[in-house]
């Protein structure tokens, strides 16, 4: 049974409290020099839901949380919305982000994906992007859908999980989508 997005939006409002009380907790115990503002979700990335709301992180140490692709802001995220016993299939609805990290980070995947085709298209050979967390690999695989010449894989496990880009068999051949 679905659940009515407005029912979502209020039992996510309802983990809003908690989420803030334990992230300045952790902040505040870390030492980090970050406030924190909660915003109702605005910024969508092509062929995604924008989230319902988003954590914004500011201040003097976002450096910190931007390095090595934001792994300590995915971090963070992942540790708080554990600690409040948020449902996992309401993780995607709320995000942390800082300095619009996450759309500009979407917008550099779909693009790397675009040129990662076009060269597939071009050699016909498969193009192994590099590896990325579960969102970053669904931002890849929602920006090629729509070609219908190649196709998206991701392969390996853990934190060497990617997205392998092939060319789409020709229709008529072994593994050709049907029509």
């Amino acid at each position: 049974m679905e659940s009515q997005p407005g029912a979502t939006i209020s039992a996510l409002e309802g983990y809003l409290p908690r989420i803030e009380s334990v992230l300045r907790e952790i902040l505040r115990q870390g030492g980090f020099h970050l406030s924190a503002a909660v915003r109702k979700g605005k910024l969508a990335v092509e062929g995604m839901e924008p989230p319902e709301f988003v954590v914004d992180l500011s201040g003097p140490d976002v450096e910190l949380l931007l390095q090595k692709h934001a792994a300590l802001l995915d971090a963070l995220e992942y540790v708080v919305l554990r600690a409040v016993r948020l449902d996992e299939g309401l993780f995607g609805r709320i995000t942390f982000d800082c300095e619009d990290w996450r759309w500009l980070r979407a917008q550099e995947l779909q693009l790397a994906a675009r040129v990662a085709a076009e060269r597939v298209l071009e050699t016909g050979d498969p193009f192994a992007l590099n590896p990325m967390n579960a969102r970053e690999r669904r931002i890849v695989h929602l920006a090629l859908k729509s070609q219908p010449k190649v196709r998206t894989l991701s392969e390996g496990s853990g934190p060497e999980r990617h997205v392998v880009i092939h060319p789409a068999p020709a229709v008529g051949h072994p593994g050709a989508p049907r029509s």
